[in-house]
């Protein structure tokens, strides 16, 4: 089992950046795939952006790709969302998540076994 802890979220405007960091614990980091999610009111929680266990490999939603960038610090048992050119539809909660696989390319909530508090970003307008 793996504990993961959101932190960075906060309330920006459009254009602004964030970094989110997911700081995990347990299992060991770097046997498994990880994941960004985020679930807006009202909406069923989706895929963002992934990583592979070395770092090697990232794949984003085709929503944030360019903007968005996801990285891996193994030793430190941290996984990073750094998020730019904001906007006021990347509302949501962001989650993190630890994949059940050690390989790439994950995109179902389904293919991940743990998952974080969730950490809300708010994009006015």
């Amino acid at each position: 089992q793996v504990q993961l802890v959101e932190s960075g979220g906060g309330l920006v405007q459009a254009g602004d950046s964030l970094r989110l960091s997911c700081a995990a614990s347990g299992r060991t980091f770097s046997s498994y795939a990880m994941g960004w999610f985020r679930q807006a009111p009202g909406k069923e929680r989706e895929f963002v952006a992934g990583v592979s266990r070395s770092g090697g490999r990232t794949w984003y939603a085709d929503s944030v790709k360019g903007r968005f960038t996801i990285s891996r610090d193994n030793a430190k048992n941290t996984v990073y969302l750094q998020m730019n050119s904001l906007k006021p539809e990347d509302t949501a909660v962001y989650y993190c998540a630890a994949s059940y696989y050690s390989g790439s390319y994950y995109y179902l909530t389904a293919d991940f076994g743990s998952w974080g508090q969730g950490t809300q970003v708010t994009v006015s307008s």
